[in-house]
Formats: C-alpha cells, structure tokens, sequence
C-alpha cells in the first residue's frame, strides 16, 4: 500500500467514524448515502471537510451530514439550481437539500445530483 492509499485509508475511517457517532437511527442512511455517492463518483477522494463527510475531485464533489430531523446534502449552488424543478418537496438553499428521516430517501434524485457534479467537475479539469 503506497502513501497516498495509506492517507486515504486514513480518511475513510474518519468517515466511519462521523456515522458510528451519530444516533443508531440514522446511520443505515448515512451509509445508504455515501454508498450511493461512492458507486458514482469512483474517482473521488473522501475526507471530513467543513466538519461533513465530503467526496472530491480536485474540487469539494459533494457533502453530506446528519441534522437533528434531516440528512444534508450539499452538492453546490449550481447543482441546486439545476435541479430546482426536482427539489420541491424538499427544504433547501443556496447550496444545501434537506431530506427528512421521516420520508423516503430518493435515491433516483440524489444518483442525479452526484451524476451532474462529477461530470461538471470532469468538465471544469478539462476546460483549465
């Protein structure tokens, strides 16, 4: 295992380690999130920035956090934009969705967003 591995290794157990300390409620869709960001953004670097599991590529990919009655997910400004016309029934802002515990995750909405920001920011390496 190289340096970086070793470093990265190291990172994802700080992730582990975020989710093992929230409620036991809300870890199965802690998990269920970052599984989901993890199958999309394969190339991404994962850490704890800003206090939230965070995926990157060369530029912050995706956060996302527990809240006392919410998961937050915050893919960007420009994402949220986008997507506006899809996040109707959810609360969010500038830069953050809020999916409640008490609904159901939308997984098809959140495979979306993940989709769009690693292209744009595969599209933002390229133009540099």
């Amino acid at each position: 295992m190289g340096f970086y591995d070793k470093i990265e290794a190291i990172m994802e157990q700080h992730i582990e380690t975020y989710i093992k300390e929230c409620p036991l409620e809300v870890q199965a869709r802690l998990i269920e999130v970052h599984t989901l960001i993890e199958a999309i953004a394969k190339d991404a670097t994962q850490c704890i920035s800003w206090g939230m599991p965070t995926f990157k590529m060369g530029e912050n990919l995706v956060h996302y956090a527990h809240n006392k009655h919410h998961l937050g997910l915050y893919p960007g400004s420009e994402a949220i934009v986008f997507f506006e016309d899809r996040l109707n029934d959810y609360k969010h802002s500038k830069g953050a969705i809020q999916f409640p515990y008490a609904k159901e995750l939308p997984v098809q909405l959140i495979q979306d967003i993940v989709h769009y920001r690693v292209e744009s920011v595969t599209a933002n390496k390229k133009a540099r």
